[in-house]
């Protein structure tokens, strides 16, 4: 079926990205929430509740932004016509270098930095924590940040694999969720080296 066009189609673009977003990264946010939550009742605080929504929304608003710039880009893809009826790019080239851009992205110092933070709950509230409802807030925001800059490669490949593959969603959320458990960067690098290697060969029989 032919998708909405205009601000319908971008509003329905846009709320497929978002529950897709809130749908993945929401686990991985458990830990930090669940933590924060306990150090607060240690501490006897009224209002935890309010806190831990405050983070939450914090959190939140950093995925709802990167929805937003996905949305941008997958008009843009769609308007080009090199979006297929399934969502995915229907270029092999295309598709080869959004893995292997995806696989460079896994091995580099940024990625490391923010999965480090994304693995260690308990280190993030101790080097980030801040006090009261604002505190809380920002304490989501920073979350977020190191969030996204861990996972905004790992999603752009649904446009490689299909946005509204269900199996494929599936995969990219125990990946990322087997990152965050490993307290390593292997699985990381060797998800990385095999992206790399699934672009290589896309990009190679592009040009066959």
């Amino acid at each position: 079926m032919d998708a909405p066009r205009g601000a319908t189609g971008v509003l329905l673009t846009f709320t497929m990205w978002a529950v897709m977003m809130v749908g993945m990264m929401g686990p991985t946010a458990a830990p930090v929430l669940l933590l924060l939550a306990a150090s607060h009742a240690r501490r006897e605080e009224r209002g935890v509740p309010t806190i831990v929504l405050l983070f939450g929304l914090g959190y939140l608003i950093i995925w709802l932004g990167f929805s937003v710039a996905a949305t941008f880009a997958h008009s843009a893809l769609n308007e080009a016509m090199l979006l297929s009826p399934a969502m995915t790019v229907g270029s092999p080239h295309v598709a080869g270098a959004l893995f292997v851009g995806a696989g460079v992205y896994q091995l580099t110092p940024y990625k490391n930095r923010c999965l480090e933070h994304c693995q260690t709950p308990v280190g993030f509230l101790m080097s980030h924590w801040r006090e009261g409802p604002g505190g809380a807030f920002q304490m989501g925001l920073r979350h977020g940040l190191y969030c996204l800059g861990c996972c905004w490669a790992l999603m752009a490949l649904l446009f490689a694999v299909g946005v509204m593959n269900l199996t494929w969603v599936a995969v990219l959320t125990v990946f990322i969720l087997a990152e965050r458990v490993g307290k390593s960067v292997v699985v990381a690098r060797v998800g990385g080296a095999v992206m790399i290697g699934v672009g290589v060969f896309l990009l190679v029989a592009r040009w066959r």
